[in-house]
């Protein structure tokens, strides 16, 4: 691609205000959750936030370059944009219309550009249509929302219409007709069908029906769906009878008590004249006049021809959900690195190192933006430390340096960070790769990571090895659900087909339409050696300058124990699968409160009251619904699938419902959904966990640890200050010290001054 096509013009993207930088000295870089408490206030502000360590930080580089090997996915820039991508998918099918009926489609080229047929028809449809247009004289208003030179607006608005009337008016007239068709089929299917059966159809749930919201059901459905489910499956029997084959003949190809001749009968006047006008569909052997067509023939097509029927069926095909592939092709680092310098060098036809960051980055945008742009790269993404290895020294690392050892320990390292004393994910037994294993990731020019928040809404730490900067955008997580609802709104047709698109992370939107509705955006340059977080619930997007490579992983500080249990009740209204159980991470900490942090114990505590005051309110109503038998169930040794909701698809723990005399593979539903069931409460049975005085146990003691530091503070003051016959025996004192050092007490004056007096009194 020469370099006058795609960078002759200023594009206007404007970078959004920068986030903070924190620089933080040795001394306070040496404790990570205490750093990240200090500046959180802070970064949640921006949604993320930069950490610059102190110079003398400096990491070895720990991969094998040469055993390195990987596969990458594909990226086409201009498909990763939402708006780009709606106006693809409609050129699409433009496209599929012309195609069906024997013509290619060529997009017509209007002022140097390639012609947005999409915005086209938008606007034609905005000024009220077609005829509207024509006979108002609103083809040069058209062409100026186009953004065409106003100047030359009557020249450019003629053309417009040609290629409209040319191209789109036949796909209008085509779906109009057909709309109409579906909807006179509709009618009298209605008429001729018996009336639907009093009550739902009956669901493994012991027979009864889950009274679910069915607006929120139908999101999921597509409009063929919607219909099926309707009118319902039709009788299952043998062969039709004759009078239901007289009735429905149309489509339907019998061998017998047919009229052979009947195909080559015009389907829409009925007549089989002016054979040399027929045309015969090559999907199902339906016959058309040429002139009985809406919009008619003016020639017999050269190509294949679809009768209107099977161009339907065809064009309202759903969108396939997107996703990236893989690459083919298999590199080392070497060899990524010289296919992504080549490309950037490249496309921007100047040596690598001379390029400005200000103009990749409105590059980026501009190719995001534009449909004729087809720019693809590559992105080493998601490629687990545990197959390739991490870029940090770890103790197992061969042939450790005495300097490479502190690094391998330190807690900025990000195999330890998550396993720090005070980080939550070091109670998850499992190795959840990505969230508490890193990932590298290695990037190119252009490649992209696209808006998501990050699983049960962790902070995220990335750092960035070496290479070329990053640059990246956040949304503070107050306005988390402000910037969803502005994407789902803007890319509405995305959305209908993909409800979840946002969890999948392949959806970008340019950040000065989010800024636009009012959306506050915060941008950061990453360089090698520094750090990026994410904030809870920050939604957060970027792309590479460059060949780099970098390693990301989430942690969990104490507070985010209650940030966790919203994420999952919001999961849970979304229908979203869960990494891991909540509810059963709390419960595990509890059963070991002396092997927690104070912190920890007592933000536990309060997170697991919450959970004890829900069951306590849940199980009454149970109760008080007619509930009377439970059994108990060690959920935590069911496989994942046999454990989730069947409604929220939330992961049970603490308690479930299903029908007695269950089978094993049985659907169980959270307890909180009986209210909304209408099943026979006798056919129920409540699997739990744990008894309620078992939980209050279990509470006690949290309880009972978050305040030992407490209880021994006002001890120790008490023996350190008492005097003459008050003074306490050594060994009370030497036991008040190893109960410090055994619970793992945080360092202070107190215990610095107690330690001094067991030392003094030993000699």
């Amino acid at each position: 691609m020469t370099t006058s096509s795609h960078l002759d013009y200023d594009y206007d993207f404007v970078p959004p205000p920068d986030a903070p930088v924190f620089t933080p000295t040795m001394e306070e870089f040496k404790d990570s959750l205490a750093y990240f408490e200090k500046i959180r206030v802070i970064g949640e502000q921006y949604g993320i936030c930069k950490i610059k360590p102190p110079d003398e930080w400096q990491p070895p580089f720990a991969v094998d370059v040469d055993k390195l090997k990987f596969t990458p996915r594909i990226q086409r820039l201009n498909e990763l944009e939402a708006h780009t991508r709606i106006k693809l998918n409609f050129l699409d099918q433009v496209a599929k219309f012309w195609e069906l009926q024997g013509s290619s489609l060529k997009i017509p080229i209007v002022e140097k550009r390639a012609l947005d047929l999409f915005t086209l028809k938008k606007y034609v449809n905005k000024e009220g249509g077609l005829e509207f247009v024509n006979a108002e004289k609103r083809w040069g208003k058209v062409a100026a929302e186009l953004g065409f030179n106003p100047l030359n607006s009557t020249k450019i608005g003629n053309l417009l219409k040609t290629h409209y009337e040319r191209i789109l008016y036949p796909l209008d007239v085509f779906e109009k007709e057909e709309g109409k068709k579906i909807k006179d089929e509709i009618n009298i299917e209605e008429e001729i069908s018996p009336k639907k059966e009093e009550g739902g159809r009956k669901g493994r749930m012991g027979g009864g029906r889950m009274q679910q919201h069915v607006e929120d059901d139908s999101k999921s459905f597509s409009k063929e769906l919607a219909r099926l489910q309707f009118f319902g499956a039709g009788p299952k029997s043998g062969m039709p009878d004759n009078k239901s084959m007289k009735e429905k003949t149309r489509g339907v190809k019998l061998n017998f008590e047919y009229d052979p001749l009947a195909k080559y009968m015009c389907q829409n006047c009925g007549k089989g004249d002016a054979e040399e006008q027929m045309l015969l569909c090559d999907g199902c052997d339906d016959s058309y006049h040429t002139f009985c067509l809406m919009p008619p023939l003016a020639e017999i097509p050269q190509g294949d021809w679809r009768c209107p029927k099977c161009v339907l069926a065809e064009v309202s095909k759903p969108m396939e959900a997107f996703g990236f592939e893989q690459a083919q092709k298999e590199y080392t680092l070497q060899s990524f690195g010289e296919m992504a310098d080549q490309f950037k060098s490249d496309y921007f036809n100047m040596p690598v190192h001379l390029i400005p960051m200000s103009l990749v980055e409105r590059e980026y945008w501009r190719i995001l933006d534009n449909i004729d742009e087809d720019v693809m790269v590559e992105y080493g993404a998601d490629l687990h430390t545990m197959d390739h290895g991490s870029g940090f020294p770890t103790l197992g690392s061969k042939h450790l340096s005495p300097d490479d050892l502190v690094y391998a320990d330190s807690e900025w390292n990000l195999n330890n960070l998550p396993v720090v004393p005070n980080s939550i994910l070091k109670q998850i037994d499992m190795d959840i790769s990505g969230m508490k294993v890193p990932w590298l990731y290695v990037g190119m020019c252009f490649s992209t990571f696209c808006w998501h928040v990050e699983d049960h809404w962790t902070p995220s730490i990335n750092f960035l090895h070496w290479g070329e900067p990053k640059t990246w955008y956040g949304i503070p997580a107050k306005y988390a659900e402000k910037a969803e609802a502005v994407m789902r709104e803007s890319a509405k047709e995305l959305f209908q087909s993909q409800p979840d698109l946002l969890h999948h992370i392949v959806t970008t939107m340019n950040p000065n339409v989010l800024q636009a509705h009012g959306v506050p955006v915060y941008r950061m340059d990453q360089y090698a050696g520094e750090f990026i977080i994410t904030f809870p619930r920050g939604y957060h997007a970027g792309f590479n300058h460059g060949y780099n490579l970098a390693e990301a992983v989430n942690f969990a500080p104490p507070d985010w124990l209650a940030i966790g249990r919203k994420c999952v009740e919001h999961y849970s209204l979304m229908r979203r699968f869960c990494v891991f159980c909540h509810d059963e991470l709390v419960c595990k900490m509890a059963t070991h409160p002396e092997s927690l942090t104070l912190q920890v114990a007592a933000i536990c505590y309060k997170d697991m009251l919450t959970m004890v005051e829900t069951e306590k309110v849940h199980r009454r109503a149970l109760l008080e619904g007619g509930i009377k038998e439970a059994e108990r169930e060690a959920f935590e040794l069911l496989p994942e699938d046999e454990r989730q909701c069947a409604i929220c698809k939330t992961t049970c723990f603490i308690s479930a419902l299903t029908t007695i005399n269950g089978r094993d593979d049985q659907e169980i539903v959270c307890l909180r959904h009986f209210s909304r069931m209408d099943v026979d409460p006798s056919n129920l049975i409540l699997r739990y966990r744990y008894t309620l005085d078992e939980l209050a146990t279990l509470l006690q003691g949290l309880k009972v640890r978050a305040e030992s530091y407490e209880t021994w503070t006002s001890k120790v003051r008490a023996a350190l200050e008492a005097k003459g016959e008050d003074r306490m025996e050594f060994v009370d004192l030497k036991k008040m010290y190893t109960e410090a050092r055994d619970h793992k007490y945080p360092e202070s004056e107190l215990l610095e001054a107690l330690q001094l007096t067991v030392e003094e009194a030993d000699k």
